[in-house]
């Protein structure tokens, strides 16, 4: 059995080191948020004092795509994940991740929805994940930004950019709305469906809604 001594030490020797893990963490400043279609979110603050902390809403969030053919052609995700992650206050510290499932396309045809997800477009068996990455956030205009990032469909990755609008900026709470085109061919998808035509140009939309839980307002320019 542990004497009195002894356990005084230890519960010293605990503090000491639970102490300097924390001073150890608040020093590393970072955040992120996370939210999915499914209804899940995360929230990771270090530091809430010194750093936006946001929520996006799932259920009030979209993620679209449209590309222009001889018979319509449009629809949604029905399941993907966003995160936004920021270091400081500067809007261009700021980090966009979003994962899509590309099985999740729903474009109001079961005929539609088979050929995106076949090996002619999305090859969902193969490259069942979506993804664009920012690497850069740039502030265009008092609400306008510019979000230059990694897309990744099929397995190709190339550079592309997404024009974001910000409502609500300073409020607390707001929506992010934006869109990026692509090229299909530059990423492999270089077949038609039977008796469609069917453009080259893909245009995918974003619209997220978004809360600042904790922290600072992020410092926006004018």
């Amino acid at each position: 059995m542990m004497n009195a001594t002894a356990a005084l030490m230890l519960s010293g020797f605990l503090f000491a080191s639970e102490a300097l893990l924390a001073q150890y963490d608040g020093g590393k400043a970072a955040q992120f948020v996370a939210a999915s279609e499914n209804g899940s979110s995360i929230t990771r603050p270090q530091d809430t004092q010194a750093i936006p902390v946001f929520k996006i809403t799932p259920l009030e969030s979209k993620i679209k795509f449209d590309v222009e053919a001889s018979v319509a052609i449009a629809g949604i995700f029905d399941k993907w994940d966003a995160t936004l992650t920021f270091t400081s206050t500067d809007v261009t510290s700021g980090v966009l991740d979003i994962k899509i499932q590309a099985d999740s396309v729903d474009t109001g045809s079961g005929m539609k929805n088979g050929k995106l997800k076949g090996k002619d477009f999305f090859d969902v068996k193969r490259n069942p994940i979506i993804t664009f990455r920012s690497t850069k956030i740039e502030q265009t205009g008092p609400d306008s930004f510019a979000v230059d990032g990694d897309f990744t469909i099929r397995g190709v990755t190339r550079h592309e950019k997404l024009t974001l609008t910000v409502t609500g900026a300073g409020t607390g709470s707001g929506t992010i709305a934006g869109t990026m085109a692509f090229d299909r061919k530059e990423y492999g998808m270089n077949s038609g469906i039977p008796f469609i035509k069917i453009a080259d140009r893909v245009e995918v939309s974003v619209n997220l809604k978004g809360d600042r839980i904790s922290g600072p307002p992020l410092a926006l320019r004018k």
